[in-house]
């Protein structure tokens, strides 16, 4: 049954939202939502990550609420940045951050926060996965930067995923 229908909350998904977008459930747009919920999954199965097994769940929220308030902090000081630029204490600078952190999927999310948090951005990840370039809009102490990411972002992912 998975090697027919490798995904199927994605093709149950993906067959409403096909109904969804047409609005319609005539019998063309059933068997096209067929088709797609069915091929969608079997053509892309390749490229779904590994399996996800969280083994702490409540350093999932702690890191959520983290990644919230460090948002929060990083959007006031962009705007700040925005609608003072003369007021800007440090210069822009890419920081080299070494990590212990291996697992693919930690590594996706610990690209998705950095990416979402203004004022960064995921530049690089060395092939052997040791070293992260970050941009960061201001920066004063590199260190500070590289602590930060480690303490706050990728111990709690190894905690949660390795």
């Amino acid at each position: 049954m998975k090697r027919l229908l490798p995904a199927p909350l994605l093709s149950a998904a993906l067959f409403l939202l096909w109904l969804l977008l047409n609005r319609s459930a005539s019998p063309g747009n059933l068997v096209m939502a067929l088709v797609l919920a069915w091929l969608v999954p079997l053509l892309t199965r390749g490229l779904r990550p590994l399996p996800v097994r969280i083994r702490r769940p409540g350093v999932v929220l702690r890191l959520g609420l983290r990644v919230m308030v460090d948002t929060l902090h990083s959007n006031a000081a962009v705007l700040r940045f925005i609608l003072f630029p003369r007021l800007r204490r440090h210069p822009a600078a890419f920081v080299h951050i070494p990590l212990q952190l291996r697992d693919p999927n930690a590594l996706a999310v610990l690209a998705m926060i950095v990416c979402i948090t203004p004022g960064t951005v995921w530049a690089e990840l060395a092939r052997d996965r040791s070293v992260l370039l970050l941009h960061v809009l201001e920066v004063d102490d590199p260190q500070a930067v590289i602590d930060h990411v480690q303490n706050h972002y990728e111990r709690p992912l190894m905690e949660i995923f390795e």
